[in-house]
């Protein structure tokens, strides 16, 4: 993965690599894993987690699976057949495997593995090992028990805490931006999702771990950190006075970190945003004026349905005061249309909070059952066509938003991290608070550094531009 796409929001239908570091030669008889990472943030950093577990026995992360000593699959289950596409990589890892490389070893890891791991081992013979999210700490230990045996190694028990005291202190990254987990698993229950089947409850990370990742990211040249979790603003945990620490005190804390300059967090959800965290939001400088927050639909009724726990007039009034605390701050939401029940008027309130509201970017998807969650024995699914007729309606005015947005920033001079070269020679790409992607001309030694933009032309999906004088 390049640096400028580490902290991108992705779509999770387009697997990232863990790619190899080109600035580090490995020794001769190092094994080689190749990781290929399925879904969100949460993920990603998984993976390169994975990484830092596996080197210290001997495992430097490749590009392709050609030669791979261990090919792992970090799944995610979050769209419809993510199962079936996990089963299609293996038919394919299983033909190199007998084809070229027999004595390699497959691994299955992620929310997939955690909802469906004894499947995946009936299924899937070549797959010699399966572990869920909280488990991957353990990967030394299952490799060890693989080569001494042929025996499956099955592991998808929660236990978050547990693996955050076990992970390798050091992280080894690449670029100037990282995600760093602060906050795993979900208790709201949503009637669409599987993440509180698959990472569990809500558990937050100690302070002083937290401190301690961001310094050492911060001594490798990171300048910027984006805290994450399924939903990263339901974290607490005891702070080093004794009393418990929201969201908003730990942003104030790791905004102490020398060398760390730009603060990003997400997912957040709308019932755990409190005063603290949006005084933050206005406070605190090093925080970037960019926040995601799904609402899901614009539907009160279809809200219900979804569990959300919060009304359109709920979210709506969130929305002012933050927006009265940090008046430049950009929004980005989630959106899904067809959720079972939802009549053309439950759709047109939709479309009446995108247009009240006004979004800076989204992701919006048709509804997709997931197996084992409520809403998959929902009555009055929604038929495909209609679902798709109001995706296309409700991106086209969420893409037009996009490009106003971004059309309003010609003329205004933004900081942007320099993240590396541009496509043509002697630019430069970089982030712009609004983490939209920013092209511009200026030396290479820039890369690495947070200088002036002043914007010059915009597209629905970049910004183009000139160094300030």
């Amino acid at each position: 993965m390049s640096p400028h796409e580490k902290n991108v929001a992705r779509d999770v239908d387009t697997p990232a690599i863990i790619a190899a570091k080109p600035d580090v030669i490995a020794p001769a008889n190092t094994k080689k894993v190749f990781i290929k990472t399925y879904g969100c943030q949460m993920n990603v950093y998984d993976s390169e987690r994975m990484a830092d577990v596996l080197a210290p026995i001997g495992y430097a992360p490749v590009d392709t699976p050609d030669h791979a000593d261990l090919v792992i699959l970090n799944t995610c289950h979050i769209r419809e057949k993510a199962a079936e596409k996990v089963y299609s990589e293996l038919g394919r890892i299983r033909k190199h495997k007998e084809q070229n490389k027999p004595d390699m070893k497959v691994a299955v890891a992620g929310c997939v593995a955690q909802a469906e791991g004894a499947e995946i081992m009936r299924r899937a013979p070549v797959v010699d090992m399966v572990l869920g999210p909280q488990t991957y700490h353990k990967l030394p230990e299952m490799i060890a028990k693989v080569h001494r045996s042929s025996g499956e190694v099955l592991e998808t028990e929660f236990d978050t805490i547990e693996k955050f005291d076990q992970l390798p202190k050091h992280r080894s990254v690449k670029g100037f931006s990282a995600f760093l987990t602060v906050q795993e698993g979900c208790d709201k229950f949503c009637t669409f999702c599987v993440v509180p089947y698959t990472r569990g409850a809500e558990v937050s990370r100690n302070v002083q771990q937290i401190v301690d990742e961001a310094r050492g990211l911060a001594a490798q040249g990171v300048r910027e950190i984006t805290l994450i979790g399924q939903n990263v603003n339901a974290y607490i945990a005891e702070g080093p006075d004794g009393t418990q620490w929201g969201l908003g005190q730990l942003i104030r804390h790791v905004a102490l970190i020398g060398g760390i300059d730009r603060i990003r967090f997400t997912t957040s959800h709308p019932r755990d945003m409190d005063d603290e965290l949006i005084r933050v939001i206005g406070e605190e400088p090093k925080l970037m004026p960019y926040l995601h927050l799904p609402i899901q639909s614009g539907s009160n009724k279809i809200l219900r349905a979804m569990n959300r726990d919060h009304t359109y007039d709920h979210y709506k009034q969130l929305i002012a005061k933050i927006r009265t605390a940090r008046p430049e701050i950009a929004l980005s939401g989630d959106f899904i249309v067809g959720f079972p029940g939802e009549t053309e008027l439950d759709f047109e309130e939709t479309m009446r909070c995108v247009e009240e509201i006004g979004y800076a970017s989204s992701f919006s998807f048709k509804y997709s059952i997931r197996p084992g969650t409520p809403g998959a024995s929902m009555h009055r699914q929604v038929d495909e066509d209609v679902k798709q007729d109001r995706l296309v309606r409700l991106q086209e005015l969420l893409y037009t938003q996009q490009e106003a947005h971004n059309k309003s920033l010609i003329g205004k001079t933004l900081s942007v991290l320099v993240e590396g070269a541009g496509r043509k020679g002697g630019q430069l790409f970089g982030r712009s608070p609004y983490l939209t992607g920013t092209h511009f001309d200026g030396p290479e030694n820039l890369i690495g550094q947070i200088v002036d933009v002043t914007i010059t032309e915009a597209g629905r999906n970049s910004l183009v531009g000139v160094l300030a004088r």
